[in-house]
């Protein structure tokens, strides 16, 4: 038996209507450690002179706090992916202007997740000396000078900025969902959600808009550098946001709970893996999709066009998956059948990639909705904040850095054998393995039930 804490806070699958029912001291259990604030995240409890006790207007459903974090939560979700998929959606181009090889595209297709997974693993430990709040704010201030800076000059600038705009990725990659655990414990699916579609339409609006933007302002450099409008808008959003909610939201990693080690439980490893899995083919989808339509006849503008469309897709499913996977016992059947989606949009890409090429990417965009389905699983298989940053970081370091080698890997399995059915057949396999390990992932349990038990 393990001599961990096993006090049992509000559990995060709750409705709407229940969240309403929750007294108001049962949520500061979930969330006691908001920001170091606990008024700021549930609101307090008064008696109202007839022994009961009636909530303050500072519950984190009617603050104006609550609801700008919200925007805050949202604006930087949107730029967790155009840095990434506007770079794709010109990738051909921005290699040929710059005369660089095909070895050195490979490479900053690879860029994104590995350095997802090397700059998560810091995260945490930047959170526990500045907490959550200003280690994001830091990170959106970063990336909106990284994305002006890697335009600035030849490859290895663009290389190198791709790197800094990526580690500033990273960590709020890591801490944003532990910011929606402790900000929005009844709330976890809506919050997340909210989250999940704003990182979809990012994603899209960066493929689908970026060729525009090059025609429209006459240089890929110029595009590019466009997207740091959104990080700045992102970053003044959240600092008064933030600002508001009192101290800098130290909560996942100086709160009461003690903070146990995740490295020998089977739930972690599941839910890490489904994470790198779901991750590569993500990142391989976005770097590499355009390129392979384009080797089967489709013009530059319209391959482009797709991976935005592709994109695009997971707009409406993040908005509406997320609430209704945490409203479910389990979710292994959601991960397994978002896989089968995306196999079957696979197959159709390597068999005939011209016959339907719309219904092919919108069947992988539909399947790469299992992204928003990771993310929760990472809230609904813990049960406090502490659990969850420890989950968070584990899940998106290991899983960005395992998936890292996909992008490379596909590229380089293009140049050897001259085609991408190979690079294709990899992705299937990588599937299925994926919606296998998505059903012990979905099971209804956390990794603090699976810690007292041991």
């Amino acid at each position: 038996m393990s001599s961990e804490s096993r006090t049992q806070p509000v559990p995060d699958r709750v409705t709407d209507q229940e969240a309403d029912m929750v007294p108001i001291g049962r949520h500061s259990e979930a969330s006691a450690s908001t920001d170091g604030n606990t008024d700021d995240s549930t609101g307090d409890s008064v008696d109202d002179g007839t022994g009961r006790t009636a909530p303050t207007r500072r519950s984190t459903a009617t603050t104006a706090g609550g609801g700008l974090l919200l925007v805050g939560v949202a604006l930087a979700a949107a730029n967790m992916r155009p840095a990434v998929t506007s770079l794709a959606s010109l990738l051909g181009g921005v290699q040929e202007s710059l005369g660089a090889s095909t070895t050195w595209a490979s490479v900053i297709t690879s860029v994104p997740t590995l350095c997802f997974g090397v700059a998560g693993i810091s995260a945490p430990l930047l959170a526990r000396r500045w907490g959550n709040n200003r280690v994001v704010g830091l990170s959106l201030a970063v990336l909106t000078v990284a994305m002006l800076l890697r335009v600035a000059a030849g490859p290895w600038t663009v290389l190198g900025g791709t790197v800094l705009v990526c580690a500033a990725i990273a960590m709020c990659n890591v801490l944003i969902p532990v910011v929606v655990k402790e900000s929005f414990p009844g709330r976890v699916g809506l919050a997340t959600g909210v989250y999940t579609t704003a990182m979809a339409a990012g994603g899209s609006a960066g493929s689908a808009f970026t060729p525009w933007l090059r025609s429209e302002l006459g240089s890929w450099q110029f595009a590019l550098a466009t997207w740091s409008v959104l990080a700045l808008a992102a970053f003044l959003v959240w600092a008064p946001a933030t600002r508001r909610r009192g101290p800098a939201g130290r909560a996942s990693v100086s709160s009461d709970t003690p903070r146990r080690s995740l490295k020998h439980s089977p739930l972690a490893w599941a839910v890490t893996g489904y994470f790198a899995m779901q991750s590569l083919v993500a990142y391989v989808v976005m770097g590499w999709l355009p390129e392979v339509f384009k080797a089967a006849g489709m013009a530059a503008g319209q391959a482009g066009a797709l991976l935005g469309l592709l994109l695009l897709i997971g707009v409406p499913v993040s908005m509406v998956l997320p609430p209704l996977v945490t409203k479910t016992r389990s979710q292994s059947w959601w991960a397994l059948g978002l896989a089968l989606i995306a196999i079957a949009g696979f197959l159709g890409l390597l068999l005939a990639p011209m016959a339907a090429p719309v219904m092919w990417a919108l069947l992988i965009g539909t399947g790469m909705s299992a992204f928003p389905l990771a993310l929760t699983f990472i809230s609904l298989r813990t049960s406090n904040a502490a659990d969850t940053g420890q989950l968070s970081a584990m899940a998106q370091s290991i899983g960005y850095l395992i998936a890292s080698s996909g992008p490379f890997l596909f590229g380089m399995l293009h140049t050897l054998t001259s085609g991408w059915t190979a690079s294709l057949t990899v992705i299937l396999g990588i599937l299925a393995l994926q919606g296998t390990v998505g059903i012990f992932a979905g099971r209804p349990r956390t990794v603090g039930e699976q810690a007292a038990r041991e």
